[in-house]
């Protein structure tokens, strides 16, 4: 099996209320897909995953000013939104 080579536990408000819905955000790799997180999950945490879903955070705006080019650069990571079975959870401070 693949490593991941990324994984970062999100916490905000929003990921914060998700907890009690048993739903984890975690930054992952960009490079990632839904199988690889849901069997590394798994496997590490000895878990049940029902459902994964991802997105890309959005991008940072560039700074404006007296420079007229507009600097961007894409996120290289993915947003996770990790749903569990009932019953199990990730200890999250050890």
């Amino acid at each position: 099996m693949d490593e991941v080579q990324y994984l970062k536990l999100v916490l905000t408000e929003k990921s914060i209320d998700l907890f009690e819905k048993n739903q984890y955000i975690l930054n992952v790799d960009s490079g990632s897909t839904k199988t690889k997180i849901k069997n590394w999950i798994e496997l590490f945490f000895n878990v049940k995953v029902i459902g994964v879903n991802s997105y890309r955070p959005p991008q940072n705006r560039g700074k404006r000013g007296k420079i007229k080019q507009i600097m961007k650069h894409r996120m290289h990571n993915k947003r996770m939104i990790i749903t569990l079975k009932p019953g199990y959870s990730i200890p999250l401070f050890r």
